[in-house]
């Protein structure tokens, strides 16, 4: 890839999880606004699609310098079951919303470090939480899970309760880069938990890899990649690392200067993805790659890839509800964050109250965007034949997208906008240029990590 497009498309931009992005979130609903979206999405998908349920569940032990998520570290393990008690409080508030028996699609329970939880008490919570639902044919559950404190246990229980999904945070395999961003896991250990989670049934294990890490050398990627091969995970996550220090404070535990530059940091990328394509990986979407039988790579092939706060799944359910501190969650009309204090959050739940802190109706034009934005996050690819009002908006946009055309990154005709291959990478400057939002207020960037 030529450095003058590395260079020139690296800027600050959003990952369009949603859309709008959540700095650009103005029209926050009241607990009564979200009430009524939840309930006519509810009604209208529950018999069909089903429902997604989000599990945020933020204790860690110790902390991991370039982790962005919400966290809270602590050793102490008595947190565990007054969190528990109050995120069914609140899912029992979500079901006293629903005109009937919720069917679940999906669950992925993310951190922190879901694992931090004992198996006994993960058995409490899902035995709880499922009680009085149906599961949807084509479920999906999976969880995050940290080698170092996964154990048989924890397998055996979650895949009683459905859970056939695993995802391990491997991030580098190099010693160096490990004890710099303070998680250290040997291989042995992560090649103990992958074949236990096999041995429990688990069809489908993900590993996720950051690229542009402090330290990280083409040595680091070539190592880890040459180990995660002799594991042959189901997929591979290939994040970019966002430094946002700003935001995430233990990233001030290094500097700028130990991080890779723009193009050492996309070097480091091609590499990685070369070595994974060569070991019959496809890639899958931004940042995912999947084994040609995985059911990842299926949903790509057949149209069924969604994105949403959970990242690429294969399920696209319209209502998404998010349980624990600062969870999302998304009705398809409407967007709202949860409390992200876990002391404000557990109050608020105890009281059959929905802790909004943050949110967004959508409006029209919204809607519009939100769908070339999935589609083109999903399949590179959006068209809008249907020239009502919003859509003739995406008319308008050929000047903005000209400089696109000519570097190669897109094909656009009349009713159609293509990425090519060599664009692929630079998907997120693409759905930028779409983003009305960030067309108004550019200035909202640095909240953002670099795209490329």
């Amino acid at each position: 890839m030529p450095r003058s497009l590395v260079q020139k498309y690296n800027v600050a931009g959003p990952r369009y999880t949603s859309y709008p992005s959540v700095p650009f979130w103005h029209q926050t609903p009241s607990e009564k606004s979200w009430k009524e979206s939840v309930q006519k999405t509810f009604s209208a998908t529950n018999s069909s699609e089903g429902i997604s349920l989000y599990l945020h569940l933020p204790f860690c032990e110790s902390l991991c310098t370039y982790c962005g998520c919400n966290k809270r570290i602590t050793k102490n393990h008595r947190v565990e079951e007054p969190y528990i008690l109050a995120l069914l409080e609140e899912w029992k508030t979500y079901k006293s919303w629903f005109d009937s028996k919720p069917t679940i699609r999906e669950i992925h329970i993310g951190g922190g470090t879901p694992t931090f939880f004992s198996a006994q008490n993960l058995d409490f919570l899902f035995t709880e939480l499922l009680s009085g639902c149906d599961l949807h044919p084509q479920k999906a559950f999976s969880f995050e899970a940290h080698p170092n404190n996964t154990n048989n246990d924890h397998l055996k229980v979650l895949a009683k309760h459905g859970f056939n999904r695993l995802s391990l945070g491997i991030q580098d395999f190099d010693p160096k880069v490990q004890r710099i961003v303070n998680r250290v896991q040997p291989f042995e250990q992560v090649e103990k938990v992958t074949l236990a989670a096999r041995k429990s049934g688990y069809d489908s294990i993900n590993f996720d890899l950051i690229y542009g890490l402090p330290l990280q050398t083409i040595d680091s990627i070539e190592l880890t990649v040459k180990l995660v091969k002799q594991l042959k995970p189901e997929r591979i996550a290939f994040y970019s690392y966002a430094h946002v220090p700003w935001k995430s404070p233990g990233q001030r535990m290094f500097t700028e200067k130990d991080l890779p530059s723009d193009d050492a940091k996309r070097a480091l990328y091609q590499r990685g993805k070369t070595m994974l394509e060569e070991a019959g990986y496809v890639e899958i979407g931004m940042d995912h790659f999947a084994l040609p039988q995985d059911e990842l790579y299926i949903a790509a092939q057949n149209g069924r890839l969604h994105r949403n706060f959970m990242g690429y799944t294969t399920g696209q359910t319209k209502l998404l509800i998010g349980l624990g501190a600062s969870a999302i969650s998304d009705s398809w009309d409407a967007f709202i964050q949860n409390e992200k204090v876990v002391e404000s959050y557990k109050a608020k739940a105890i009281e059959g109250k929905i802790g909004i802190t943050n949110g967004h109706e959508l409006s029209a034009s919204d809607k519009v965007l939100r769908l070339h934005i999935q589609n083109l996050m999903t399949s590179f690819h959006t068209s809008w034949y249907k020239l009502d009002e919003q859509h003739e908006k995406l008319e308008d946009l050929r000047e903005s997208l000209e400089e696109m055309i000519e570097d190669g990154l897109i094909e656009l005709s009349a009713f159609e906008l293509q990425i090519t291959p060599e664009g692929q990478p630079f998907v997120r400057n693409v759905c930028m240029a779409l983003d009305e939002y960030l067309r108004k207020d550019y200035s909202a960037t640095p909240m953002f990590s670099k795209t490329a």
